[in-house]
């Protein structure tokens, strides 16, 4: 054996722990990390008992949503309308991709804030409860798809490409899960509060939830079966983290996020952080590319703290300080408030909360697209 061949193979061993470590950790943010707060949860709640863990986490999420949950909201709004006009309006992307930019950009939002105003003028808690009910309903498409994006994304950074029976099969399951988290419960209609807006739910019969639960049994066979034939065929199955935090994804934060009281509030971080490494891992290869010539941009790290601080500054002002201002000014502190009476006092806070809920999933459907040509960022190795 040659010196140079030692040389080779020793660099080969040295590289291995710190990619098994950028993998682990990859692994945590995408899903895995559900799987340690799992049992913390519970080690939590059996040492102090329900009640006070549950305040402790309810106080810990909330204030961290500063941090996690916001900015992730508010990111999607600066990826989404930087350089808006000329995707939605020039030649460079097709036709649907900019119909899609101009719906998502400009029509959804233009509807919603006509609901939302509709719901403000009139005080009707039950238009401001459709509105509500309309993003507890899209929640578990943009969740459902996002998973899809994790497990088809890495995998396809692995070298591992899903065929075109193999993709349907994935999102027959991720559609049959929305439909089930959906559904389940079922649900008579009932009185429920939503950021201090009460309303009359839609009912969930039960026949409606027995169906979607056959359905998403039926479609994870479906998945199954398909990746048993790829297996049989070329004895290879998806890479284990991708795949793990697919089923994180579609089985506990969407189907089964109910499984404990304390995790119930911090999934949506959990949910955040996995959005977040994908914003990171397309910007930072973008800038990269951008440090290079011709341009010579600004330093990566320079570009990913600057939208860092974007990020967190304008999730702050969308749903902490422009909701407390406009419901202080507006509600608590006006001499006739009956109008907005049947709203609560946060009238405000429930509107904006809703509108950049639901904005953020149609923003993202066109984002994450692959029409979108930005996305071959998330293809360059690390």
């Amino acid at each position: 054996m040659t010196s140079a061949t030692v040389t080779l193979l020793g660099a080969a061993e040295a590289s291995r722990p710190p990619a098994r470590r950028a993998r682990l950790i990859e692994f945590l943010l995408v899903g895995g990390g559900t799987l340690v707060l799992f049992p913390l949860a519970w080690l939590l709640r059996h040492a102090v008992g329900l009640d006070p863990a549950e305040l402790a986490v309810g106080f810990l999420t909330f204030h961290a949503a500063s941090l996690i949950n916001d900015p992730h909201f508010a990111v999607t709004y600066l990826l989404f309308y930087r350089d808006a006009r000329q995707r939605a309006l020039g030649g460079e992307l097709a036709p649907a991709q900019r119909a899609r930019y101009i719906v998502a950009g400009l029509l959804v939002p233009l509807a919603l804030v006509a609901w939302a105003a509709a719901a403000l003028t009139t005080g009707s808690a039950r238009i401001m409860g459709f509105m509500i009910q309309l993003m507890f309903f899209l929640v578990g498409w943009h969740y459902v798809k996002q998973g899809f994006g994790i497990l088809t994304v890495l995998s396809a950074r692995r070298g591992y490409r899903f065929g075109p029976a193999e993709r349907r099969a994935i999102l027959a399951h991720c559609f049959a899960g929305w439909a089930y988290a959906w559904a389940s419960p079922a649900d008579p209609g009932r009185e429920v509060a939503e950021k201090g807006v009460i309303y009359t739910s839609i009912a969930h019969p039960p026949g409606l939830e027995l169906a979607a639960g056959i359905a998403f049994g039926v479609s994870a066979v479906a998945l199954l079966w398909a990746l048993a034939r790829r297996w049989r065929a070329e004895r290879r199955l998806p890479p284990l983290e991708p795949l793990a935090g697919f089923f994180i994804t579609i089985w506990l934060w969407t189907v089964y996020s109910s499984l404990d009281r304390l995790m119930v509030y911090l999934i949506p971080a959990l949910h955040s952080v996995q959005y977040l490494y994908f914003v990171w891992l397309l910007r930072r290869n973008e800038a990269r590319e951008a440090e290079g010539p011709p341009t010579f941009g600004k330093p990566t790290t320079l570009r990913l703290a600057m939208l860092a601080a974007s990020a967190v500054g304008l999730g702050w002002v969308l749903l902490r300080g422009a909701p407390a201002l406009l419901d202080g000014a507006l509600v608590l502190n006006a001499s006739a408030g009956e109008a907005a009476a049947d709203l609560g006092e946060t009238p405000y806070l429930a509107a904006i909360y809703v509108f950049v809920n639901i904005h953020h999933y149609f923003m993202d459907s066109v984002i994450w697209r692959r029409d979108n040509p930005d996305t071959r960022y998330l293809m360059h190795s690390s």
